[in-house]
């Protein structure tokens, strides 16, 4: 049995997703929380194994319940349930660990997918103290085969910034700047700042100001480290 959290402060929301996860075979509803520290009291109190967690909570967000639990390494995992579609607001969600997310309003069907495909991934994980590459990478299509891609912001479109990050691993290692980017891909350097401003805020690039001996000062870009998989959710 997976004993299930659900932390919301719409009242019919909550009621909404009770009823969904009354609907789920394998899943056992422990309480509804209102707010972040009454939904930490409960996890400090009660075997929680998932939480389904909405961001715009009064007093703190959901993120910092979130980020309390990975620094605490508690073994709980959270299903971000939320309105918030904001490619960083997903971004920031996905970075600290959450398992899934679903943007209100969501079809039950969506739901009950993402609750099958956590039930099936801990199903797997329970009957073999080791698995091979194999299993791992079905369980992990598996898991993510559904998953919404985030929003891009407005006037950026998927197949562009495929364009602007392969122009960027091409260059390997080295620091590139706007122009530079710009004329691999024949794209204009107002539209290549507005992609790499969106990786800069996703914290897949990280940016310095170069000072020439003449003229303006330059940003030069690098890819962090975590670069691969940071940018996956949006491509």
């Amino acid at each position: 049995m997976i004993y299930v959290l659900i932390v919301e402060d719409d009242p019919m929301v909550a009621d909404l997703n009770k009823r969904y996860i009354e609907m789920s075979e394998g899943f056992s509803l422990v309480g509804i929380a209102s707010g972040i520290e009454k939904a930490w009291e409960i996890i400090e109190n009660e075997k929680v194994d998932l939480i389904l967690l909405d961001i715009y909570m009064p007093g703190k967000s959901g993120i910092e319940l979130l980020k309390r639990i990975r620094r605490k390494d508690l073994a709980v995992d959270v299903m971000m349930i939320s309105a918030a579609s904001e490619s960083d607001t997903i971004s920031k969600v996905l970075r600290h660990g959450a398992v899934d997310y679903l943007i209100k309003p969501f079809t039950f069907d969506r739901f009950q997918h993402a609750l099958q495909m956590y039930n099936k991934r801990m199903n797997q994980t329970k009957q073999s103290d080791v698995l091979n590459q194999q299993e791992l990478d079905h369980l992990m299509q598996n898991a993510s085969a559904h998953i919404e891609k985030p929003s891009l912001p407005k006037g950026l479109t998927r197949s562009t910034l495929q364009v602007v990050w392969k122009a960027i691993k091409n260059r390997g290692d080295a620091t590139f700047s706007t122009e530079d980017i710009a004329n691999d891909t024949n794209i204009s350097q107002v539209s290549i700042r507005k992609y790499l401003k969106l990786l800069e805020d996703s914290e897949v690039l990280s940016v310095n100001m170069v000072y020439g001996s003449v003229g303006r000062p330059v940003f030069r870009y690098t890819c962090s480290i975590r670069a691969d998989e940071l940018i996956e959710p949006f491509l």
